[in-house]
């Protein structure tokens, strides 16, 4: 049976209502408040209080503390005015049974319209992030479209010039092949007239008439003119090997199509990580090769930490980091490990780590950075550092506004600090 709660104290002012409930014998246990705008229940065993309260309040502002023994309220007034009382007076059962109902009615029209906004929140971040993607892939296919403009421009621009190049190289051929011609033809007939001067058989009798050529003289005539043809036929061309050497080429397109810049980029770095990986992980030729895969790791480390093999679930973290360390979650499952292990300085530069790479904050890793705060700020707490953890617990709260058990922990941080500050 439950036992109500009949005394307690209160206060007012012209825009508050300050309330507290002794909790005599109870120790610090999460309470069970449930408050709308003119009802207040609260549950915390063995006790019960409830009241109808005089005037409605503003139940999004108000505030309710545990400790030392007593909840105090903090109740925010909707219209600034002195209430009589603080309960409202002279109602009957049925009254307080419909304000109770109603109540009940409100809270659950309001959880509705919460979950409704943050849906609608939440598919309008998916909306704009879609939009944000598929605006950077549109940017991408025009830059490269611009890309591969440019670089046929540039192609077509150049084999112009070759084409051109070729059609005066072939001219000058022409004009070469015909001052060649010219001149063998001269010297061919320089040639004839030598021999034709050397057959001459001068008379020195007759100064206008020579000698008729006779039939043998004919027939050298005829030899001559066969030697003469002789002489135009060209010597034979020379043969000769030509060698034809391809640029070695690491990806499938033409060079002329390609980003060498870029190509030149990833192949550098992919070389980086092979010697970073033969270096460093000598040691691993002898594991399995499911055992060299990080996301293995990760859920092998996973089942560990399950099970309460933190020192295990450690060096399987471990491993996976060396083998990528640009995954956050491999940093973010340490920092929990070594929170278990009292490793409280590990705990916070691994969560560091993470949030690092947690970034830009978008809503796919809101889970995972609020995470990260609350193993930072837990590991700074156990260190009694209660400014950097309260900071980390705020912060996790921005992000999570809707988590009570962060904004509880922030409380007891908060409250410890005051009470600090207080004995100093």
């Amino acid at each position: 049976m439950p036992v109500w709660l009949r005394e307690y104290s209160w206060r007012q002012t012209g825009s508050a209502v300050y309330l507290s409930l002794p909790l005599r014998g109870v120790r610090v246990t999460p309470a069970n408040i449930f408050c709308t705008d003119q009802y207040l229940k609260v549950s915390i065993p063995p006790f019960l209080f409830e009241a109808i309260l005089y005037a409605p309040i503003d139940d999004t502002n108000s505030t309710a503390k545990i400790g030392n023994g007593i909840i105090f309220f903090t109740l925010y007034k909707k219209e600034a005015a002195m209430w009589d009382s603080l309960t409202l007076a002279n109602a009957n059962k049925e009254k307080l049974q419909y304000l109770r109902e109603n109540a009940v009615l409100k809270a659950h029209e309001k959880a509705k319209e919460e979950a409704e906004a943050k849906k609608a929140t939440k598919q309008e971040h998916k909306k704009y992030a879609l939009e944000a993607t598929m605006k950077l892939e549109e940017a991408e296919r025009k830059r490269i479209e611009d890309l591969k403009e440019k670089e046929r421009q540039k192609v077509t621009k150049e084999l112009e010039l070759w084409k051109k190049q070729q059609k005066d190289a072939e001219k000058q051929k022409v004009v070469q092949k015909e001052g060649e011609l010219h001149q063998e033809v001269e010297q061919l007939k320089e040639g004839k007239k030598e021999k034709m001067n050397k057959t001459r058989i001068p008379n020195e009798g007759t100064s206008k008439t020579g000698l008729k050529p006779t039939k043998g003289c004919h027939g050298s005539y005829s030899m001559f003119s066969e030697d003469l043809k002789e002489e135009q036929l060209p010597a034979p061309r020379s043969a000769a090997t030509i060698k034809i050497n391809f640029t070695s080429r690491v990806f499938p397109t033409a060079l002329r199509e390609s980003r060498v810049a870029e190509e030149e980029e990833w192949l550098r770095k992919q070389a980086e990580a092979r010697r970073t990986v033969s270096a460093d992980l000598s040691e691993l030729e002898d594991l399995k090769e499911e055992e060299k895969n990080p996301d293995w790791l990760k859920d092998k480390g996973n089942k560990m930490f399950a099970t309460g093999n933190y020192l295990a679930a450690v060096n399987a973290y471990n491993l996976a980091v060396r083998l990528n360390n640009k995954l956050p979650l491999l940093y973010l499952n340490r920092a929990a490990c070594h929170l278990k292990l009292r490793n409280l300085h590990k705990a916070i530069e691994d969560s560091s780590k993470a949030l690092e790479l947690l970034t830009p904050p978008v809503p796919d890793n809101e889970n995972a950075r609020v995470k990260a705060y609350v193993r930072r700020g837990t590991a700074f707490c156990q260190l009694q550092l209660y400014t950097e953890g309260l900071q980390d617990y705020e912060a996790a709260l921005k992000i999570d506004p809707q988590n009570k058990t962060i904004g509880k922990d922030a409380e007891k941080i908060r409250n410890l600090i005051q009470g600090t500050m207080q004995d100093s």
